[in-house]
């Protein structure tokens, strides 16, 4: 059945990744605690060099579940509640709307924050961090919003939740995810680089010639392999790296979660629990999204930027998940969120049956 599973992956990807796209595309699929990759395409295409499993790609927001997990961790361990008001841990958020979020509603996108860096038209400048603190602290919101009520997508509010984590554990936020995360799970490949002064991820050169040249959806190249993207200018607030390979072992733990940590697993699943129900479709959990599909129902994270795009799709209730990153802004995952996913859920059934 893995041969007819992979079948489906590859027929569906394929026409995505063809040499009249810019860039490359690395996949891998979970089943049946087995792992299958497929790559295709150019990490770079002026040097023709090939994607392959161990690619570095910039993963965008499919950063944001890492952070949830930090989040659910620390609720289980009794080391922050998810009900803690901001204040508690940066006092300094003072603003009469801001004072009143919650850890759980920056996690679960419920708090009601929309910044100027989370939608166009976006701005030219970027913030410091007491910039950021000053802009939360004025924010009125709009007539009807309020902490816990609605579900509007912010990165800025991920943004905010790393400073609450750091100031929590009084740790830089790269080393929370790799001590209480990477590690655990022996994921080698996944770290979140300082950014440099030409905004460009610190790395050394081994590291960085993995790393993915990324094209727009028209194939334009925009910036140098490793650029880093981001209006914070603090550390922490650049984007993390990653392969497939190593996405896979995340992935799987978040679906298997055979032989790890019992509070790491408990965080990794807690992290899927839908909190907020946005329509008949669709809910969101911490990071995660949930989409209610005919006879399915798939836990996932879309990210991307102008010249990046990822994806990490789960069906919890039959423990397999599809990892996509492609090295150009645009690419259309929903494709694994409608099609693959469904397909392989509806054929493992019918095995099953």
């Amino acid at each position: 059945m893995i041969a007819q599973m992979r079948d489906i992956v590859a027929s569906e990807l394929a026409p995505t990744a063809t040499p009249d796209h810019p860039g490359g595309l690395a996949a891998a699929l979970y089943a049946g605690r087995h792992v299958e990759f497929c790559c295709y395409g150019f990490a770079d295409d002026a040097t023709r060099r090939p994607v392959t499993p161990d690619t570095l790609f910039n993963l965008a927001s499919l950063r944001k579940p890492f952070e949830a997990t930090l989040v659910a961790l620390g609720e289980l361990r009794g080391e922050l509640r998810l009900d803690d008001p901001l204040p508690k841990y940066l006092p300094e958020l003072d603003g009469d709307y801001i004072r009143r979020v919650t850890i759980g509603e920056l996690t679960t996108h419920t708090s009601g924050l929309l910044l100027p860096t989370d939608h166009p038209p976006w701005p030219n400048e970027s913030f410091t961090r007491a910039q950021f603190v000053a802009m939360l602290n004025a924010w009125i919101p709009p007539a009807g919003v309020a902490p816990g009520k609605q579900r509007i997508y912010s990165h800025a509010g991920y943004v905010l939740l790393q400073l609450v984590l750091e100031r929590c554990y009084r740790t830089p936020i790269q080393e929370l995810i790799e001590s209480r995360i990477l590690k655990p799970l022996g994921m080698h490949a996944t770290f979140i680089p300082e950014r440099g002064p030409d905004n460009r991820a610190i790395m050394d050169e081994a590291w960085m010639r993995r790393v993915v040249q990324g094209y727009s959806d028209q194939g334009t190249a925009i910036g140098p392999p490793g650029d880093q993207q981001s209006y914070f200018d603090f550390p922490g607030t650049g984007q993390m790296f990653s392969s497939v390979r190593d996405l896979s072992t995340f992935m799987a733990a978040s679906v298997d979660g055979r032989s790890i940590d019992p509070h790491l697993h408990e965080a990794l699943r807690m992290t899927q629990h839908e909190s907020f129900r946005v329509d008949e479709k669709f809910g969101q959990a911490m990071a995660w999204e949930t989409v209610h599909v005919p006879g399915v129902t798939v836990v996932d994270k879309p990210g991307g930027l102008n010249n990046a795009s990822g994806y990490i799709g789960l069906v919890p209730a039959q423990r397999i998940g599809i990892v996509l990153l492609a090295n150009r802004g645009e690419y259309p995952h929903e494709i694994a969120r409608y099609k693959i996913l469904p397909a392989l859920a509806h054929l493992l059934a019918s095995h099953a049956g």
